[in-house]
């Protein structure tokens, strides 16, 4: 998406493509298809071959990216199964992960069609959907939360801990904020979904206010929160600040409780990632969003989220 290559390869196909052109007359084939789209049309008129070929490899890499991953996770699967190596819940849980990536491609390319209809009453540049984009994301961020759940659950053995009222609060605590982090990572895909990382570029006030006077400028009022390019950077910037805070007084709060050395590692390495996440992020709207920057902020988000698994991992209960 930061690199404004997703419409590039303007259709589907689960083994044809994994094929990419050989000769010129493939690729000039491939460029024509590209030139009947909305995106070559409005946007890329003057785009020559060869800047044409970048975009179409940053595209094709993350599709065969997505097959490595699915086979990833299918033929190990199959393979244990027919050795009889899964429980029968973790074979529901293997069914669902398999069953989840085979969905996230299918999504992928239901984003992707959103960027290339045409939209005659539209004077917006060609972008795919911000909803398609959030459901996107959303379902990766399922998948790779599922999966990493699923690995903490089997590899880390639980803690001893005495269910106390504090230890209690602290779990629920714990569980909150990953929801939060979670939210915060997935408004996200508004930002980049509607380019609002490109409008106020100041922190912390956005322009000389804190409260720009365009974030209700939409009618209905609802359609802002999802649709104007002001607000969705707001509520980012609303719902990132709302998260460190909670993870610092989840921090605060667990100094107050003995916990084993583990769990208090896991506890401050979220408040640590928490405090470079936000760095970032100023960082990269202060910059006007330069892709690499952009990327290492996206790439912090799937961080913390991990580290928050990870804390809620350590303060399972014990089974009775």
């Amino acid at each position: 998406r930061l690199t404004e290559s997703g419409l590039s390869m303007v259709d589907w196909h689960l083994v044809k493509e994994m094929k990419p052109p050989r000769t010129q007359q493939e690729w000039e084939a491939e460029f024509q298809k590209y030139q009947q789209f909305p995106e070559f049309k409005i946007l890329n008129h003057d785009m020559t071959l060869t800047e044409f070929k970048f975009i179409w490899y940053m595209e094709y890499s993350h599709r065969m990216w997505g097959r490595v991953v699915g086979l990833a996770y299918i033929l190990p699967a199959a393979y244990f199964w027919r050795k009889g190596w899964l429980s029968r819940p973790m074979k529901g849980c293997v069914l669902a992960l398999c069953g989840l990536v085979c969905f996230q491609g299918l999504l992928g390319w239901y984003m992707v069609k959103s960027g290339l209809e045409e939209k005659p009453d539209s004077y917006d540049i060609p972008r795919v959907s911000q909803y398609r984009l959030a459901a996107h994301l959303g379902s990766a961020l399922v998948l790779y939360s599922a999966s990493l759940w699923t690995g903490l659950s089997l590899l880390l053995p639980r803690h001893q801990l005495p269910e106390t009222r504090q230890l209690v609060r602290l779990r629920h605590f714990a569980h909150g904020t990953t929801a939060l982090v979670f939210l915060t990572a997935l408004s996200g895909a508004f930002v980049a979904g509607l380019d609002a990382g490109l409008v106020y570029n100041s922190f912390p006030k956005m322009g000389e206010r804190w409260i720009p006077d365009d974030l209700l400028a939409f009618s209905p009022t609802l359609r802002n929160i999802f649709e104007n390019p002001t607000t969705v950077q707001f509520d980012h910037r609303i719902l990132g600040t709302a998260t460190v805070t909670a993870i610092t007084a989840l921090y605060l709060f667990s100094r107050k409780i003995l916990l084993p050395r583990r769990t208090r590692t896991a506890v401050a390495s979220l408040l640590a990632v928490a405090c470079m996440q936000v760095g970032l992020g100023i960082s990269t709207l202060l910059l006007y969003v330069p892709t690499p920057l952009a990327a290492t902020h996206q790439s912090g988000s799937l961080a913390l989220l991990s580290v928050a698994l990870w804390l809620m991992a350590e303060l399972r209960r014990l089974p009775k």
